[in-house]
């Protein structure tokens, strides 16, 4: 018999239709000679340190390094702390007995770092000696399942991607918790969760956030003019220059208002190409669909793979935009079947041979580019089709002509300003024909020379403000974690960095979510708005090493040399457990920035414990309790009376000088909710006496 492992129990049921495994026992299928069983995810994770002997957080125990992790069962919290989940305990019995009654496992875990990983650790844990191949696929069809039955290949092939992946959990272990544990014993109270990838991607998202709050508004204004452009269209030009004294710009228009002609002085034009886009990668999709329809990036992850499981588009969690020569050899097939779909009526030529700017294999990692698979995409809710709908839509691009434009940029004199006016005129569609963005780009100017005089129709002045960065959405946070927080476009630069990125395109998502979920920031709209808590962290690591995004981005570039083998583990594992001493040191050290006070109040809570001031936070010193309250409220820090007003009479006075998200200035009272939260309470929308408050 041989027992084949998926990581899905809904991958599961399609492998063992396939090879004839109908009869459903607990846990597996089986028939056909085969038994096909399943993981839920990770059955099986990295010991806490309680494990190693380690209880609490004690200075004198960091940093915790252990010689060889243990691996245990997966835990769920419980009242009384952490057990085994006994799902997991008795699925792991199902499959240990499997593996040791076949020949032969076909490891059919996800074709990728973290689906290696499941595997491997299962195969560790339950101290398996059955030889397994591996099944590596990129979607889940009937004939690609069939194809990788077909073309098993060796288990030994994955080895540098499991030694990757391995390195990866480990060092995610050592940093996540001498990190937590270093710095929530400097502050004296409370947990201050830490990660090797989370607090670099807070100290970007709170380093944008004072960036745009810190930033001068400035006036500036600008001089604009208008000229015939024959046959009753007008042509607009501004001037180059932008005044920041009101006095010289009206000084100068009133000069171009009595001038009452402007020459030409230059003329410039020239055919302007532009490449088709790339496929898409994971992390593409998701900045576009947060972008363009507001979805968050786990969302869209969810979406994807959904979508992979109903065997509509090839594997999700890839890092290249590219595929290689076998999979271009199937394009015209699938452009046809998107061509029949409603969404793209008319939208691909049959006769149109593709284009190859995504066709490169050395630039193929695990996976290719997602693609859909030519199955039809059926009963889909209106989110999933829409997800779909984004890769079907990027394949046409992808695979038309490149867009043609003629572009035209005159500059004129008048009255000694400069002026510029600029347009263009598609000359082949191409690719932007898609979703008819070539209709709204079209401005005509006509074919002015040199020392040509226009008769002006019109002159203005208008004033602006500058405008800071604005805060990072999910969208631009994905970006800088795929390029360490450089600001690049290109889409070609930007693949030949991702190797430098923070996270990987599988874990991404997840990183942002934690830090939702720790409530270091929020969502506001579509922009991502820094806690009080998630600013006090980065007050305390934004100059240290746990928050240097590059470095962070150079342990992922080591992943990948592990992965291609150019990196022995051995290696990684002594620098980052030498980065680990350093940054338990550095962060046991930070003490100082936690020094506290007494506030002379009790804890409103708990009543037995006194409210302490750190810093940014005011905490209550029983363990039991620790409740929370930050200084720091809608961009105003409270006074210590205002703290000692909240903690005594569950109240502020009316308090001046708060903005809100939006910029907008407000007056409110801050007061506990019921379960000892702040809340603002507006006085004039107050309908009783009590200072309830209002949940934000």
């Amino acid at each position: 018999m041989k027992t084949i492992i998926a990581e899905k129990p809904s991958v599961a049921r399609e492998i063992a239709r396939i090879v004839g495994a109908t009869k459903r026992e607990e846990g597996y299928f089986e028939g056909g000679g085969y038994a096909v069983t399943w993981a839920f995810g990770h059955l099986v994770q990295l010991a806490m340190p309680d494990s190693y002997g380690i209880r609490g957080f004690v200075r004198d125990n960091l940093p915790v390094i252990p010689e060889t992790f243990t691996l245990i069962p997966r835990q769920e919290k419980t009242e009384k702390g952490y057990k085994p989940d006994s799902g997991v305990v008795s699925q792991i019995k199902i499959i240990a007995r499997l593996f040791k009654e076949s020949e032969q496992i076909i490891v059919a875990t996800d074709a990728g770092r973290e689906g290696e990983l499941i595997f491997r650790y299962l195969y560790h844990y339950i101290g398996c000696t059955t030889p397994f191949v591996r099944l590596w696929i990129s979607s889940l069809t009937d004939k690609a399942i069939r194809e990788g039955l077909r073309n098993l290949e060796a288990g030994s092939k994955y080895d540098n991607l499991y030694l990757a992946a391995k390195a990866r959990s480990e060092s995610d272990w050592l940093v996540g918790i001498n990190g937590t544990q270093a710095l929530s014993i400097a502050a004296g109270h409370g947990t201050y969760s830490v990660g090797r990838v989370q607090t670099p991607t807070l100290a970007m998202v709170c380093a944008r956030y004072w960036e745009n709050r810190r930033f001068t508004v400035e006036p500036f204004w600008q001089l604009h003019i208008a000229a015939d452009g024959g046959n009753g269209d007008t042509v607009k030009f501004s001037s180059s220059e932008k005044w920041k004294e009101k006095e010289p710009a009206t000084a100068l228009y009133n000069k171009v208002k009595e001038a009452g002609t402007a020459t030409v002085t230059k003329a410039e034009r020239k055919e302007k190409t532009e490449d088709t886009p790339l496929l898409y990668d994971l992390t593409t999709l998701q900045k576009e669909a947060n972008a363009k329809h507001g979805f968050t990036a786990e969302q869209t992850l969810e979406i994807a793979q959904k979508l992979y499981e109903k065997k509509l588009i090839t594997y999700p969690r890839t890092g290249s935009r590219y595929i290689p020569e076998d999979v271009f050899v199937e394009i015209p097939k699938l452009l046809a079947f998107i061509g029949n779909l409603p969404e793209w009526k008319d939208k691909v030529n049959p006769k149109t041979v593709p284009t190859r700017r995504s066709v490169d294999g050395g630039k193929v990692t695990d996976h290719h580019a997602l693609l859909v698979t030519g199955e039809k995409p059926l009963f889909l809710s209106k989110e999933d089709n829409t997800v779909y709908q984004m890769i079907a839509g990027r394949m046409i691009e992808a695979f038309s002509e490149k867009c043609v434009k003629d572009t035209t940029s005159v500059t004129v004199e008048c009255a000694g300003v400069e002026f510029v006016a600029k347009g263009s005129i598609i000359k082949q569609a191409g690719w932007r024909a898609v979703y008819g963005e070539e209709e709204k780009e079209e401005i005509t100017i006509p074919g002015w020379q040199e020392g040509d005089t226009l008769v002006l129709k019109a002159a203005s002045i208008t004033e602006g403000k500058t405008k800071p960065k604005p805060l990072h959405t999910e969208a631009t946070l994905l970006s800088a974690m795929e390029t360490a927080g450089k600001e690049i476009e290109d889409d070609a630069l930007r693949q030949a960095l991702k190797d430098c990125g923070i996270g990987t395109p599988a874990t991404r998502a997840a990183i942002i979510e934690t830090l939702f979920k720790r409530g270091y920031m929020e969502r506001c709209k579509k922009s991502l708005v820094p806690t009080e808590k998630g600013l006090a962290l980065y007050s305390v690591v934004k100059t240290m090493r746990i928050a240097d995004v590059a470095m962070t981005g150079e342990w992922e570039k080591e992943l990948a040399r592990i992965e291609r083998g150019e990196l022995p583990a051995d290696t990684f594992r002594k620098e980052i457990e030498a980065y680990t001493e350093e940054i338990t040191s550095e962060l046991l050290s930070c003490d100082k920035l936690f020094t506290r006070r007494d506030s002379g109040c009790k804890c409103p809570k708990c009543g037995t414990g006194s409210m302490q001031f750190y810093g940014k936070v005011v905490r209550c010193d029983n363990a039991e309790c620790g409740l929370p309250v930050f200084r720091l409220k809608a961009n105003r820090t409270l006074t210590d009376d205002e703290i000692k007003d909240l903690l005594t009479d569950g109240h502020t006075k009316l308090l001046k000088g708060f903005k809100s998200k939006q910029g907008k200035s407000f007056d409110a009272v801050v007061a506990f909710d019921g379960d000892y939260n702040t809340t603002f309470v507006f006085p004039e929308r107050k309908t009783t006496k009590k200072f309830s408050g209002r949940k934000k």
